[in-house]
């Protein structure tokens, strides 16, 4: 759009803010994902502009680069948020199995439909799949906040696994030769690495913005953490392990293990620290989360929906993953599913492995609107889950029910479990 003047773009910024935070507002109300209002928003904007004859070219970089930087901000926010006892460790193993699992029967089940369908490489469908395969957390996380706090301290642990897991396995896997004992036995040792310089550089990080007393400290902070993640993708090393760790071990600075360092860095400082970090991560997230979502919404082409091969392929591939997340949580977790198996949305990991596929590795035959009818499609599955569990009704029926952990309707929805022994909400039978 040439001869547009710049302020125009900065009042259409300034507006973009403006709705999102209307958005949120009416996504607290309704349980429509916030997320998926800043989709409709692009998608609608592209719209106008074509009918108007305007040209809309988004460049797949730039919206690598929101996506990027939103990731570090979500899953640092989600560390941040991740409150570690004792009595939560069955379920953040829980949460990590569910994760493991499914990422890994999904991809194999969506790359066999890719290979049946499009008649390609197997090992190209499943590089395909995996990203289609991870639950997005950028979506889950600012979309629960109306949920009971175990719902919601499950579904943040699960989607971050998912998130990491699926990076670590897609970036192994185009890496090429992953089936040789040697690239096996360098891909643990890089993991393991990760997890000890994560720990280190986190109580580096910590103890540098303790000890500076200047107000210009925070951003410096996401610059190492960004300059980190970067360093780390290039390195082929899982980096988000860094963001993720330094976020928790912000958040648990209360726990016994870090008392030897208090000596150092005591919980008032930390405690202080978390505040202002919270809050700033929080609305860093907002504004990056917004004008990804938006941008991504422009990228997509509404014609592209309609056609068959991407509406039969496409809703093919989301029965697929709605089963496989319905028999892991029903068959495996023996707990209530509700509404936890509608928070299955594919989002900004998706899109950055989609747009991260070297082109040795390119299907010929894959129809990029396949990617964004799974998107579509997933985040309005959740939006329904999310709805209906809010319901007013739904709640007045809980009040009746005694609790049974077994139940698919849970008491109390909506507020935080009552119930004394929370390894019970999710644990194995």
């Amino acid at each position: 759009m040439e001869g547009v003047s710049s302020y125009i773009y900065i009042l259409a910024a300034c507006l973009l803010v403006i709705f999102s935070y209307v958005y949120n507002i009416i996504s607290q109300k309704t349980g429509i994902p916030s997320v998926l209002l800043l989709l409709i928003s692009g998608i609608a904007l592209r719209e106008i502009l074509i009918t108007n004859h305007q040209t809309v070219s988004i460049p797949s970089y730039t919206v690598e680069l929101f996506g990027i930087i939103g990731l570090i901000m979500i899953v640092l926010e989600a560390g941040l948020d991740l409150q570690v006892s004792r009595k939560k460790i069955k379920l953040v193993r829980n949460a990590f199995l569910s994760a493991v699992f499914i990422l890994a029967f999904s991809s194999f089940a969506c790359s066999a439909l890719l290979y049946y369908s499009l008649q390609e490489s197997f090992l190209n469908c499943l590089i395909y799949a995996i990203p289609l395969s991870v639950v997005s957390s950028a979506i889950v996380i600012p979309s629960i906040s109306h949920l009971a706090e175990h719902k919601k301290e499950f579904l943040v642990y699960e989607t971050s696994f998912s998130d990491i897991l699926g990076i670590i396995i897609f970036n192994y896997i185009i890496a090429g030769n992953f089936l040789q004992a040697g690239n096996l036995l360098l891909f643990f040792g890089s993991t393991v690495l990760a997890l000890a310089l994560s720990v280190v550089l986190s109580l580096l990080i910590l103890l540098m913005l303790t000890k500076i007393k200047t107000k210009i400290r925070f951003f410096l902070v996401f610059a190492i953490l960004i300059f980190l993640y970067a360093g780390g993708k290039m390195l082929n090393l899982p980096a988000l392990f860094i963001i993720l760790l330094f976020g928790m071990i912000v958040s648990n600075w209360h726990l016994a293990l870090f008392h030897r360092f208090y000596k150092w860095m005591n919980f008032s400082e930390v405690n202080d620290v978390v505040k202002l970090l919270h809050s700033l991560t929080a609305e860093s997230s907002f504004l990056i989360r917004t004008f990804f979502f938006f941008i991504f919404g422009l990228t997509i082409d509404v014609r592209l929906l309609i056609e068959i091969d991407v509406v039969l392929n496409g809703s093919a591939l989301v029965i697929i993953l709605f089963i496989v997340r319905y028999i892991y949580l029903r068959f495996f977790l023996h707990s209530h599913i509700f509404p936890e198996l509608f928070f299955m949305p594919r989002g900004l990991i998706t899109v950055l492995l989609f747009y991260s596929i070297p082109e040795v590795y390119k299907l010929s035959k894959f129809n990029e609107g396949i990617l964004f009818f799974v998107i579509l499609t997933t985040s309005v599955i959740m939006m329904i889950g999310s709805i209906s569990y809010g319901r007013p009704e739904l709640e007045a029926i809980s009040d009746e029910l005694p609790i049974d952990a077994n139940s698919e309707v849970w008491i109390g929805i909506g507020e935080e479990a009552s119930d004394p022994d929370e390894d019970e909400q999710y644990g194995h039978s």
